[in-house]
């Protein structure tokens, strides 16, 4: 996705505030911040059209659904058949995300299982799909960093403002 605008001050202090709490109201943003609501409400209004935040349920943790097997699914597949590989993955309750890749495997899968007798079943159905050549199934025996962004925003906030992208302003009261 190409982003039409990067990060400035304001949205610096704004997302610092909504890794805290994401669940803060306008209000309470613009008093732990000391920014306008104003000013918060349009930023809001522009991380949604944008799509620079997220969707809820990316915090939602499979496991409590029942899935608490993961795996990487590594395929490799015919490039004319890629559009449709990637549309019938994106069927597939059990697949997370879907990522292309340069080099030797086209795309990186991440799947969830109930157990190992459903991730070869997962894993079985991907590989059935019309254009997937190759499979490699890599279970997730544990997960040493979580992801996340506020390391990100830390360093975007320590480089010095010359050195950052361009930034377009804007009036965020008028959103």
């Amino acid at each position: 996705m190409a982003y039409v605008r990067t990060v400035d001050e304001t949205d610096l202090t704004l997302l610092r505030a909504l890794a805290r709490t994401p669940e803060a109201t306008n209000l309470a943003l613009a008093e732990s911040t000391g920014l306008a609501r104003n000013t918060i409400r349009a930023r809001r209004m522009r991380y949604d059209a944008e799509g620079t935040l997220h969707p809820f349920d990316r915090r939602i943790d499979p496991a409590f659904l029942g899935y608490p097997s993961q795996a990487f699914i590594m395929a490799r597949v015919t490039q004319r058949r890629l559009a449709f590989v990637s549309t019938t993955l994106a069927q597939i309750p059990e697949v997370l995300e879907v990522h292309g890749l340069s080099g030797k495997v086209d795309l990186l899968v991440h799947v969830v299982a109930r157990d190992a007798d459903d991730m070869y079943r997962v894993a079985g159905r991907i590989l059935a799909i019309d254009g997937v050549k190759r499979t490699t199934t890599h279970f997730v025996m544990g997960e040493f960093v979580e992801y996340r962004v506020a390391p990100l925003l830390a360093a975007v906030e320590r480089t010095p403002r010359r050195a950052r992208p361009a930034e377009s302003g804007g009036n965020d009261t008028q959103a």
